[in-house]
């Protein structure tokens, strides 16, 4: 039994797959409580699926790229999960996660891009091929300077209409798109680590001088 959860976007998303298909999957309503929903969506998504967190054989979690406090939430869980357990821990691009879903739902016949929100008026952006093959990124970046007619899945066509004016399904990703992604070898497995894209904003202040 696979776990998955991703916290990489504004809502929380939870999994649970059995090796053969989804057969749970829970997102949170409400926007920017990821230390409040994570735990109850993942004892829900448990209940749901009639386990218990002894049966779980994996975790996979989504490591972004994205806001550094959601991130954290959702890689200290799995990790520590993943210990407690003694199960192996696997991280994915929260845009390949995206990407996946573009081509199991067949949004697209070709090659598309996804961008998420990335604050600051930057989006994370990457290129992928029709098989949702990663081409190139991620990176943060102005939408300005990025602007294309191609489709564009995730949060930046509806945040950047002007820039990506041609948005297609999925805007963020899901719980259950990575789990069936890590089951069926679909998507690179990464070390549960954040994959951020930039320096978090809070950052530890210069070492006072000594006093003379």
């Amino acid at each position: 039994m696979l776990l998955a959860f991703d916290t990489a976007t504004p809502l929380v998303t939870v999994a649970v797959h059995d090796g053969e298909r989804v057969v749970v999957e829970h997102s949170s309503e409400v926007p920017m409580k990821h230390g409040e929903h994570l735990a109850p969506l993942i004892a829900r998504s448990l209940e749901d699926a009639g386990i218990v967190r002894q049966d779980l054989t994996a975790i996979a979690v989504g490591v972004g790229p994205g806001p550094f406090t959601g991130l954290r939430v959702g890689i200290v869980t799995a990790r520590t999960l993943g210990f407690v357990l003694e199960i192996p821990v696997y991280g994915v691009c929260s845009l390949d996660a995206i990407a996946l879903e573009v081509v199991g739902s067949a949004a697209v016949p070709g090659s598309f891009l996804v961008a998420t929100d990335a604050r600051r008026k930057e989006v994370y952006l990457a290129s992928y091929d029709s098989e949702g093959r990663r081409l190139e990124g991620p990176v943060v970046t102005r939408p300005a300077e990025v602007a294309t007619d191609s489709p564009v899945a995730g949060a930046g066509p509806s945040l950047y209409p002007d820039d990506f004016p041609r948005a297609i399904a999925p805007d963020r990703p899901s719980a259950g798109w990575i789990a069936s992604g890590v089951s069926a070898e679909l998507v690179d497995l990464l070390d549960p680590e954040p994959l951020y894209l930039r320096r978090p904003d809070a950052v530890a202040g210069a070492p006072r001088k000594p006093v003379s």
